[in-house]
């Protein structure tokens, strides 16, 4: 693995981290209220991770700290085991967290850095789709000044919506829509315009000195996190499949926001050393306390806008947030709704229902993938790895379906039977195939044909078990008093078929 050299602090990496942190602080009491946690508890997740993350990470733009679709992962991975907000919750996420960690370093330490390519494009779009629906539908009752209630997301938020209309509170709601203007309509000032942050502070300043009528972040412990060992070791077990769904899947956006942004730099990016950065990141987050964290789309290209030149960002946004804890306390006027506006604001472009109705029109099977998982995310929130899970295996088996497929031409020349299949031969297609070459067998039973010719030049990958089906084929063939050979083996296939057949491919092999 690549070493950890890291060049001086330049310039633009002082912009960029106070850039990043400005969005930090907000975004991290935001990310947390998706994930069940005190809002403090996000401060410590944007203050520590970083820092920690930059000394091995390799884009010098990600920006590690709580994210959105990873806080959601963490609602559903711990709000059926304890209470969302409550001491037993956080010890919870702080395990959950440990486990995410350690099992990104083993991943970046075995190189298997290739996970982050891995994950189907239809199983993210309907997984983040329904994700993103279900994180707008948590900030529901925020919005709309309501008092917040137990039950399914989609269910409380249609209740809030539709049924609690005379218990909304005007104040809470106009605070909110003020708030989402000033988020939305700040990008158009500059890219960089601190928009966030700005709603931020109107909004204390606002409810410190009118006092309105709304629900606040409530009272922020002041002071430096601490190392934490409270940590519910029995729930290992229940905890580590969500954690190994959250360190695979949680992974794919950070790995597309480092590829995308290697690429328009002409950089080259190593995915095994952004697992080892994120998987370090989660363990610190877990010492001080606090959740799972990930890489963030916005964070990250607000550095490269700021004019980021290194690793150092991540850093130097870190150290900021880190300084503004033990001013924390100055957030505690914050309306709640202004979170629950900042969230909605950024989420819900991530909704893209046109692309998946635009999936139907190009392709049935993988357009199956992407609305099961969608409808599963949806079905089985707050669990929402269960619809991830649910789209992997349906992805994976809807492959395999079609890989198990090969085409068969078929000629007859001179009293030779020409046979050519097309496709990947493997353990699942060379059963069909086999069943395909003794029916052409069956067809030709009038010796109109002498010889039988499987020309190989149109396979792809051809595995151990696909060259014994076609041994057992030709050796039918001689069976049955006919001349059977092999003709144009792709040398991609020759290495596997000279192992598997030894001096006898020389016999098979036409010349």
């Amino acid at each position: 693995m690549p070493g950890f050299k890291m060049n001086g602090i330049k310039r633009g990496d002082l912009v960029a981290g106070v850039s990043v942190a400005a969005i930090a602080i907000p975004q991290s009491l935001a990310y947390a209220e998706i994930a069940g946690m005190p809002v403090h508890i996000g401060l410590y997740a944007a203050a520590i991770p970083p820092i920690i993350a930059a000394f091995f990470a390799s884009s010098r733009y990600l920006q590690t700290g709580p994210v959105a679709m990873t806080g959601l992962l963490t609602f559903g991975a711990l709000a059926t085991l304890q209470t969302p907000g409550t001491p037993a919750y956080v010890e919870a996420g702080i395990l959950l967290a440990l486990i995410v960690g350690i099992v990104r370093v083993l991943l970046g330490v075995m190189n298997a850095g290739i996970l982050a390519y891995l994950m189907s494009q239809p199983v993210l779009l309907g997984f983040s789709s329904a994700a993103a629906i279900l994180i707008v539908a948590s900030q529901m009752e925020l919005v709309l000044g309501l008092p917040q209630t137990e039950g399914p997301l989609l269910e409380r938020a249609a209740s809030a919506l539709a049924l609690r209309t005379a218990e909304w509170n005007t104040t809470a709601i106009g605070v909110a829509v003020v708030a989402g203007c000033i988020v939305v309509f700040g990008k158009k000032v500059h890219r960089l315009f601190p928009a966030i942050l700005i709603a931020v502070v109107l909004g204390v300043l606002v409810n410190y000195f009118a006092k309105l009528p709304v629900e606040t972040v409530g009272t922020i412990p002041e002071g430096l996190p601490s190392l934490s060992f409270a940590i519910p070791w029995d729930l290992g077990p229940r905890l580590l499949i969500p954690g190994i769904v959250i360190a695979v899947v949680g992974f794919a956006e950070p790995a597309a926001i480092a590829r995308t942004l290697a690429a328009q730099d002409r950089r080259a990016w190593d995915p095994d050393r952004e697992f080892l950065s994120q998987g370090v990141a989660n363990v610190a987050s877990a010492l001080v306390g606090s959740f799972p964290v990930g890489g963030s789309f916005s964070r990250s290209a607000v550095a490269k806008l700021a004019g980021a030149q290194s690793r150092f960002t991540g850093l130097i946004g870190g150290i900021i947030v880190f300084g503004f804890l033990p001013f924390a306390g100055l957030l505690e006027s914050l309306p709640r709704a202004v979170l629950g506006a900042i969230v909605i604001v950024a989420t819900v472009r991530l909704i893209k229902l046109r692309a998946l109705f635009r999936m139907i029109r190009v392709t049935w099977g993988q357009s199956l993938v992407a609305w099961a998982t969608f409808f599963a995310t949806l079905v089985f929130a707050p669990r929402v790895d269960l619809g991830l899970i649910i789209g992997v295996v349906l992805a994976t088996a809807v492959h395999l379906r079609r890989e198990s497929k090969i085409s068969l031409e078929t000629q007859v020349v001179d009293g030779t039977l020409e046979l050519v299949p097309s496709g990947v031969l493997y353990f699942g297609s060379a059963p069909g195939l086999s069943q395909a070459l003794v029916n052409q067998l069956a067809e030709h039973d009038d010796d109109s044909i002498s010889r039988v010719v499987v020309d190989l030049s149109e396979l792809g990958r051809v595995d151990y078990t696909g060259v014994l089906e076609l041994k057992g084929f030709l050796d039918d063939c001689r069976t049955a008093g006919l001349e059977a050979k092999l003709r144009d083996i792709p040398d991609h296939a020759i290495g596997t078929l000279t192992r598997a057949l030894g001096d006898e491919l020389n016999t098979l092999r036409e010349v």
